[in-house]
């Protein structure tokens, strides 16, 4: 058992290796400067995921535009907040892995913070994953202008305009954060999404209930506005995609939203990976300031950078795997604020099926200061065996958003806005 000491020191052997060593490290690496093009790409592909470098070498369908240009920027490592680091302190040492009857693992004495500072096998992949799915994120975000557009094989595309709220309800490190009552209801994080263009899919809304305890399944609820009211959504519809995009309930929640409790991970290595952190998005109509077809960032995104990532090989457990969305996801995790910044998506004959691209937006958190680990982010879904992509901007047009006490106060609705019956208030 690891002793208060000795949890400080693993947090402080966490920052060190993803803060100090990684920003020296990684701009030894690739020079700020450095260009990559597709005439000098091969240069730099030890910097690059799977995923990435089949688009250079065009292996499929979608491959990267003729003048792509990346630029290399300075490596920037912004500290995590400070009470996130303080709930760390405080309570990583009681965190323990219970391994279940079925082959998979859960976790106890989880308070806050990064349960696993410095993560070490067994298990090592597992606890790795764990801490992206408690990285820090605000207790409540709200967009109120998303625009998703899908790209088909024709290359014709069509968007749509969306408002979400997301909130943090267990676990809170941020200064004020209302707390959840204890119990088998307590609930970790909520997601209410609602359409807004075109027409014929205004209000029609999703609500998303992920639970503290890990072993209670997430739940999922729709309204549906010519019912006038919400139905709850089967477990399995969990692999269908949404709406004319490429994401499924899987890949929610920023880039990941499995249970853990149902899955076998593999910790394959720390490596050095270029990701766009920090975009400056296109503030005109799509595909303005995009490079099309692809739905790649133009060089106006701004500026790429090396960082250290961890990649993982998440399956679905045997007693869990019959009809899953994936064989395997590969996911290159960005080692400091453990968000995944790149995905590899296998189908269950282990043939590459789909890529996602994550390019997080820093905000400022009130109290708190700038992070990258808000739910605000570009995503770029490519489907390699339908030649279909999706591109989803967050926020979009410059529209407003809102951050904790930022938001509105009819935002802090927890019954409209966290609870399936406030589903049914839409259209009142």
């Amino acid at each position: 058992m690891l002793t208060v000491r000795g949890i400080a020191g693993a947090i402080a052997l966490y920052l060190a290796s993803a803060a100090i060593a990684t920003a020296a490290a990684a701009q030894a690496a690739i020079s700020p400067g450095t260009v990559i093009t597709t005439s000098n790409w091969q240069n730099y592909r030890a910097f690059m995921p799977d995923g990435m470098i089949a688009l250079f070498e065009g292996r499929y369908f979608w491959k990267m535009p003729s003048d792509v240009r990346i630029e290399i920027g300075p490596t920037t490592i912004r500290p995590l907040p400070k009470n996130y680091l303080a709930a760390t302190e405080k309570y990583a040492s009681g965190v323990r892995l219970i391994e279940l009857p079925d082959g998979g693992l859960t976790l106890t004495n989880y308070r806050g913070g990064i349960p696993f500072p410095n993560p070490t096998e067994p298990h090592k992949g597992w606890k790795t994953l764990a801490n992206v799915w408690y990285r820090y994120i605000p207790h409540l975000a709200v967009e109120t202008y998303g625009l998703g557009c899908a790209i088909d094989a024709t290359l014709n595309y069509n968007c749509q305009a969306y408002s979400w709220v997301k909130r943090q309800l267990s676990y809170n490190t941020d200064p004020n954060a209302p707390v959840e009552p204890s119990g088998p209801n307590a609930r970790y994080f909520t997601e209410w999404f609602m359409e807004l263009e075109p027409e014929q899919l205004r209000y029609t809304a999703y609500l998303t209930v992920n639970y503290a305890d890990l072993m209670r399944p997430e739940e999922q609820y729709v309204f549906l506005p010519a019912l006038r009211r919400y139905q709850p959504i089967s477990r399995l519809a969990r692999c269908a995609e949404s709406a004319g995009m490429d994401a499924t309930t899987e890949d929610f929640h920023n880039g990941f939203d499995s249970n853990l409790t149902e899955l076998e991970v593999e910790y394959l290595a720390r490596r050095k990976m270029i990701a766009l952190i920090d975009p400056q998005l296109p503030t005109a109509a799509f595909p303005a300031d995009i490079e099309m077809p692809l739905g790649w960032p133009s060089p106006k995104w701004g500026k790429w950078q090396v960082r250290d990532v961890d990649v993982l090989s998440i399956k679905k457990i045997p007693s869990r795997a019959a009809h899953y969305c994936y064989g395997r996801r590969v996911m290159y995790a960005d080692s400091h604020f453990a968000s995944p910044l790149w995905e590899d998506m296998d189908d269950m004959s282990m043939k590459p099926l789909k890529m996602i691209a994550l390019f997080p937006v820093k905000i400022e958190v009130p109290g708190v200061g700038v992070v990258n680990t808000a739910p605000f982010e570009t995503e770029v879904f490519w489907d390699i065996q339908r030649n279909h992509a999706s591109v989803s901007l967050d926020p979009a047009l410059g529209r407003p958003y809102y951050i904790n006490e930022q938001a509105p106060p009819e935002y802090h609705d927890d019954a409209r806005y966290a609870t399936p019956a406030g589903l049914n208030l839409i259209m009142r």
